[in-house]
């Protein structure tokens, strides 16, 4: 899979619904009528930083790992 440029100059020249980047008013995927939008035009140029904090947010609030510490504090616990 290619990587999203972080900061392109000209996002609004392509659509990034997809791998392929077409053109803004090229759309050859079929991904719908309009363009998919860059985060920065979505979010804002600061959007990486909001991004990393929010996948650290749901990384803490992981539901799995505190069933996990639970089930390996009783082991008699059922499962």
């Amino acid at each position: 899979m290619i990587r999203i440029p972080l900061y392109p100059a000209h996002p609004e020249r392509v659509c990034w619904g997809c791998d392929r980047y077409c053109p803004a008013q090229d759309l050859a995927c079929g991904n719908g009528s309009e363009r998919t939008q860059h985060p920065s035009e979505l979010f804002g140029d600061d959007w990486v930083e909001w991004a990393a904090e929010l996948h650290a947010d749901a990384a803490a609030m992981d539901p799995t790992a505190a069933l996990e510490d639970a089930t390996s504090a009783d082991p008699e616990a059922p499962h």
